[in-house]
């Protein structure tokens, strides 16, 4: 595992002219430039526009020559959880309830180091998927956040804070448990003073109640009030299971939505992921208060295509960002299965016209990703002043060939081997398909070896948790 410490400031940024190139720039006119032009100093973008004017313009700028290539605004990954890594390729083909059979015991199982090294790999991942921005709840954020820092990403971190043992609920326990619960508060209080807005602005912090399933009204009103106390954006897990719907009923006799709303814990500074089985009546609520959400249309159709009413929720004017949730950081992953599952969120594609188009959808993991931290005058898309946070991609690579809509072929058939190049910050931290930042061949060597400590360490502990299905299959690799 790499570590740079947690407050230790990178190098400085690059002055960087890359020239000859097409630029997708994401902005409100959806504006793509040929054969042009963008020019990075001090980690922002001084100048886009035609390659001959902005080499006159800045004769002794370093040049990177981008024939051949496309920048992108870097992707933002709306929702994701690095550290479960640990569970891929396993709870995808099990019929349990995975966030409290699987996904809450593994967590308190790895030590901070196993944890550290897992999420770095998930952060390894992410570089090569084009990614530039993490959003980040989970929980032991203090344990693994320098190694998160270190990789370079921009990040949003946030402790899933709960005060009904999530390690009881596997066995229908729901009873509240206080003390449990301001664990979690006093580690958010530990995150957000020694990581929001360091780095330079890169690291920030979110509040984020796990689930309303977990957390009483006492622990939404106590992270309420850290929101207030430190100015941070909210963000918790949405309907995401029938057995989160039901639970939520029996408790406090109303849907999850109604829950929240009840206890002044919608608006437009919260995120809610999933939304999987809100009703009609939900989304009116939700987007009401103007609550956004985080999409994650891969991971959340694991067993069928995901039923959120995305349909409605697009209707109703709902800010949608995209991400990956477990197991994976792919975001191409996500725009392909994002697009189909959009297209059927009424039932079937309207007729006359295919919505979203893929510049929609590319618009999810770009500016919408940017307003739901917060941070759309920041990041999201490639203008004069903006972060420079870059996704380079190789147009020389076979499914992308030929170009006739380059937006489209990067939505439906790009893949994390197009990505050439990625900058958060006017830094590189992939150049060229090599990584900067992390140790590829030892930190996948070490994953292998924690993953298999962890799992047998969690079912030995453990006996009502089964086994994933076809078993644990260790490779000598």
């Amino acid at each position: 595992m790499q570590d740079c410490g947690t407050n230790k400031q990178r190098n400085a940024a690059m002055d960087l002219l890359i020239t000859d190139t097409t630029i997708v720039t994401g902005d409100a006119q959806h504006r793509i430039l040929d054969r042009a032009a963008i020019a990075l100093r001090g980690g922002r973008i001084l100048a886009i526009g035609e390659t001959a004017a902005l080499e006159a313009a800045h004769p002794d700028m370093p040049r990177m020559p981008g024939r051949g290539l496309a920048v992108f605004p870097g992707f933002i990954n709306a929702h994701t959880h690095t550290a479960l890594t640990i569970l891929r390729a396993t709870v995808e083909d099990w019929d349990g309830n995975a966030v409290y059979g699987y996904m809450s015991p593994v967590s308190y199982e790895m030590s901070a180091e196993e944890r550290a090294v897992m999420v770095q790999l998930g952060c390894l991942e992410a570089i090569r998927s084009g990614c530039t921005t993490l959003v980040e709840p989970f929980r032991h954020v203090p344990s693994y956040g320098d190694a998160m820092v270190a990789t370079g990403l921009r990040l949003w971190l946030s402790e899933n804070a709960a005060d009904i043992n999530t390690l009881n609920i596997r066995r229908g326990d729901y009873t509240v448990d206080p003390a449990f619960g301001q664990v979690f508060l006093d580690r958010t209080v530990e995150m957000v003073e020694r990581y929001h807005n360091t780095q330079g602005g890169r690291v920030q912090c979110q509040i984020a109640a796990h689930a309303p399933d977990n957390c009483s009204p006492a622990m939404l009103r106590s992270l309420m009030e850290l929101s207030a106390k430190y100015g941070l954006t909210r963000t918790v897990h949405l309907a995401q299971s029938m057995e989160e719907v039901r639970a939520v009923r029996a408790m406090h006799d109303a849907t999850p939505a109604g829950y929240l709303a009840r206890e002044g814990f919608l608006g437009p500074d919260l995120v809610g992921a999933h939304w999987t089985f809100c009703t009609p009546e939900d989304i009116k609520l939700l987007a009401a208060h103007g609550t956004q959400m985080a999409h994650c249309p891969a991971n959340s159709s694991r067993r069928g295509p995901h039923t959120a009413l995305l349909g409605l929720i697009r209707d109703a004017g709902v800010n949608i960002a995209l991400g990956t949730d477990n197991m994976t950081e792919d975001m191409f992953h996500a725009f392909k299965l994002g697009s189909i599952i959009h297209r059927g969120g009424r039932g079937r594609a309207k007729e006359g016209g295919v919505d979203p188009q893929p510049w929609q959808v590319l618009e999810m993991a770009t500016r919408n990703g940017a307003r739901s931290v917060g941070a759309e005058a920041e990041i999201g898309s490639l203008e004069v002043g903006k972060k420079a946070d870059l996704t380079i991609l190789d147009l020389n690579t076979p499914s992308l060939r030929p170009i006739i809509n380059l937006v489209g072929s990067v939505v439906h058939y790009g893949h994390p081997g197009c990505v050439h190049s990625v900058v958060v910050d006017g830094e590189f931290l992939m150049r060229d398909r090599r990584v900067l930042t992390l140790d590829e061949d030892a930190l996948m060597a070490e994953a292998q070896r924690v993953t298999q400590r962890v799992w047998e360490r969690m079912l030995a502990k453990n006996p009502d948790i089964p086994p994933p299905p076809g078993g644990l299959r260790w490779l000598d690799i």
